[in-house]
């Protein structure tokens, strides 16, 4: 199947897709080193995998970013983003149904809530 491409033009910016943002004025760039969060982590490692066993490639992922809004993209954070286009992708090529999805979300969040963990089931 030939997935249309639908990136998303950032306005003022001189035809630039979203993610272009090189040279624009986005104030200062923290250079810090530091060490990436559990989460960060875990979003890294879903995505190897899914690469690893060629779920998708990572050419995939990134076009699932690029087709997010100005508004999207400047707004979510840069693991959010990409466990959003996981998502997007695992829906778009079937791998999993959306409602099989969410169950297992549910029973994931439920489990974590038994455990005293607490969940953030916020959309991302």
């Amino acid at each position: 199947m030939a997935l249309e491409r639908k990136n998303s033009l950032r306005d003022s910016a001189g035809g630039r897709t979203v993610q272009d943002v090189g040279g624009l004025d986005f104030g200062p760039i923290d250079r810090s080193e530091h060490d990436l969060s559990y989460y960060e982590k875990r979003v890294d490692a879903i995505l190897m995998l899914l690469a690893r066993h060629q779920i998708f490639r990572v050419d995939a992922l990134r076009r699932a970013v690029e087709e997010y809004s100005a508004q999207e993209y400047d707004g979510t954070a840069y693991y959010d983003r990409w466990i959003k286009a996981i998502r997007e992708l695992l829906l778009e090529q079937e791998v999993i149904g959306a409602d099989e999805l969410e169950e297992r979300i549910a029973a994931i969040a439920e489990r974590y809530a038994a455990e005293g963990i607490e969940v953030d089931r916020s959309p991302v």
